[in-house]
């Protein structure tokens, strides 16, 4: 089994991460959360440490917007994202595609041997 993604390789993809979770429709964070790590493989845990202070730098930018709501029972705070939002998203979604690309160039050189995770053999 892979364990999770190292943090700086996250890093840079949280914003993206989130903004295309919203992208289908407005979610509470338990359920960003849920979605981020079923869709990763249970790679990206995405603590609550870690979402919420996103979610807030996501909102003053204005990318995404907050609303509270009990209709589920429960009072939570849904998160939608904005149209200004959705441009954000393709913005970064196109970069990171152009990203992976380069990175899969660079290291379509190595060959498959290299690329093959090491199963049994120490680091």
């Amino acid at each position: 089994m892979t364990g999770p993604f190292q943090r700086d390789l996250m890093r840079g993809s949280l914003d993206l991460m989130i903004l295309s979770v919203l992208s289908d429709g407005p979610k509470y964070g338990y359920l960003i959360q849920k979605q981020i790590r079923a869709a990763s493989g249970e790679r990206v845990p995405l603590p609550a440490g870690t979402l919420y202070p996103i979610l807030h730098r996501l909102e003053e930018e204005q990318l995404v917007r907050a609303d509270w709501n009990d209709e589920t029972g429960r009072r939570r705070k849904w998160y939608r994202i904005t149209s200004t939002g959705k441009s954000r998203l393709r913005q970064q979604a196109h970069e990171w595609t152009e990203y992976v690309e380069c990175i899969q160039r660079l290291l379509s050189s190595l060959g498959e041997a290299v690329l093959r995770p090491s199963v049994g053999r120490g680091s």
